[in-house]
Order: C-alpha cells, then sequence, then structure tokens
C-alpha cells in the first residue's frame, strides 16, 4: 500500500480523534519525538557503529523505531498546521536550488 503524506496526516488525525482521545500537548509530542530520534539513534549504533548489542536490543525493528519518528512528527504538523506535502515540496526545491552543485563539487564525496 503507498500513500501519500496528505493521507498519512488524515489517518494520523483520524486514528487520534477515534482511538486516542486527543493530541497530546505540542511540547509533550516534542520531547516524545526526541524519545523515538533517541531510539533510532541507539539501533544504527548498534547496527551500523561500533556499539554492541544487549540482549534487551536483539529484537528491535528499525523500521517501526522510524514509523514511530514519523507518527509523532505527523502529530505535530498537524497540531501546528503544517502541511507537510507542502513543506516537503518546498524543501526539496530549496535543497535543490542551494545544494546544485555542491556536493558534486565536494572532495570529501568522490
Amino acid at each position: 500500500m503507498s500513500i501519500t503524506l496528505e493521507e498519512a496526516q488524515k489517518q494520523v488525525d483520524n486514528w487520534i480523534s477515534n482511538i486516542g482521545v486527543r493530541y497530546f500537548n505540542e511540547l509533550t509530542n516534542t520531547a516524545i519525538l526526541m524519545e523515538e530520534v533517541g531510539e533510532v539513534a541507539r539501533i544504527m549504533s548498534r547496527k551500523y557503529g561500533e556499539q554492541s548489542f544487549k540482549k534487551s536490543d536483539e529484537a528491535v525493528d528499525l523500521g517501526d523505531e522510524m514509523a514511530d519518528v514519523l507518527w509523532v512528527l505527523i502529530c505535530l504538523a498537524n497540531q501546528t498546521g503544517v502541511n507537510l506535502t507542502e513543506a516537503f515540496e518546498k524543501n526539496m526545491a530549496k535543497k535543490t536550488n542551494r545544494d546544485a552543485t555542491r556536493h558534486q563539487e565536494n572532495e570529501k564525496l568522490k
């Protein structure tokens, strides 16, 4: 199944309205976002970095943790009136214009 960012924002809002009772406030969701990003970082440092897995870390699912980050980010977007589709398109244009040759010219990337 493939969905757009707009559809994801609607799905999260519907879930919150029908199952989750209400959104946590923006500050709480920001703190939760940081927690979720930390969980992704923990997996990355163990799977791709030099840290070793603990027994309790062996069953973690990177995709699920990334989806948790996306979920909370969508909650924050919904709460603050950000249209993620528009924001993403604008951000891609900014990066494309700003970095049109920057990375190709970066000796560190060759």
